[in-house]
C-alpha cells in the first residue's frame, strides 16, 4: 500500500516539473520602439 502511494506520488512529482518545461506560446517580434539590437563598447 505505502508501495502504491510513493510510486504515484513520485510519478505526479516528475509530471509537474516536466510539465513545467514546455513551450509557452508563440514567439512574438519586438515593439517598434525596442532598443534592441544594440552595439556593446569593445573589449580592451
Amino acid at each position: 500500500m505505502i508501495r502504491t502511494i510513493a510510486v504515484v506520488f513520485i510519478a505526479f512529482l516528475m509530471t509537474a516539473t516536466l510539465s513545467a518545461c514546455g513551450k509557452k506560446g508563440d514567439p512574438k517580434p519586438p515593439d517598434q520602439n525596442s532598443t534592441y539590437p544594440q552595439k556593446y563598447p569593445k573589449a580592451r
